[in-house]
């Protein structure tokens, strides 16, 4: 006998309620279900995407529902992050969550599920791979360190925003790099490149979860 979607387990990081700190929806209050696991380990990275709890679907649902309020489900952003939540999210598990605006941020490497309203994609993955993935996504958003080369648009799926985010610091002492640095190279990309814009990670900024 086929189990309830509901009874579906994940493995979850955290969910928690703030506002969106980066890309065009910036300053935007949302809920935010971490999920664990990545297939990509950049040097960069700020999660701790290894540690987990396990819950079920109506768990998630559940906790989801306490971070907002019920009238407000339409309206609300839920960002299903990771690590790589491509990894386990499915349409299966999206049905349980058609109340709210299902967005993803992914990394690239794998196509998003049809029921996600929303794809912020940060890509690790090369502009083939990302035309195989997509045909289409909401917002492309680079990290960008000073020195790094990114790909034409004409080579990218199509996109409403294309956006660049420098990198903050990366915990190893060999690998550092100011914050301004990375800032400035941004701002003079953008300056060139006017399609693209840039997104400062305003969460850090203002030091908020």
């Amino acid at each position: 006998m086929k189990n309830n979607a509901s009874d579906i387990m994940l493995n979850v990081v955290e969910i928690f309620h703030s506002i969106q700190g980066e890309g065009a929806n910036v300053g935007r209050s949302a809920v935010f279900v971490r999920l664990s696991n990545c297939n990509m380990d950049c040097w960069y990275c700020d999660t701790y995407w290894n540690k987990a709890e396990t819950m079920s679907v109506s768990q998630i649902r559940d906790e989801v529902r306490k971070r907002s309020k019920p009238k407000d489900y339409p309206n609300n952003l839920l960002i299903w992050t990771g690590g790589e939540p491509t990894l386990q999210l499915t349409d299966e598990i999206l049905e349980h969550f058609s109340d709210y605006y299902n967005c993803i941020e992914t990394n690239g490497t794998n196509p998003v599920p049809s029921r996600i309203q929303y794809i912020s994609c940060s890509p690790k993955v090369g502009p083939e791979v990302l035309r195989k993935n997509f045909t289409r996504v909401n917002e492309f958003r680079y990290p960008i360190s000073a020195g790094n080369k990114l790909p034409d648009i004409s080579e990218l799926p199509e996109a409403e925003y294309y956006l660049v985010s420098p990198v903050f610091l990366g915990e190893e002492k060999t690998r550092f790099q100011r914050v301004e640095e990375n800032i400035e190279y941004a701002i003079k990309f953008v300056s060139e490149n006017p399609r693209w814009r840039l997104s400062l990670q305003l969460h850090k900024l203002l030091n908020i979860p």
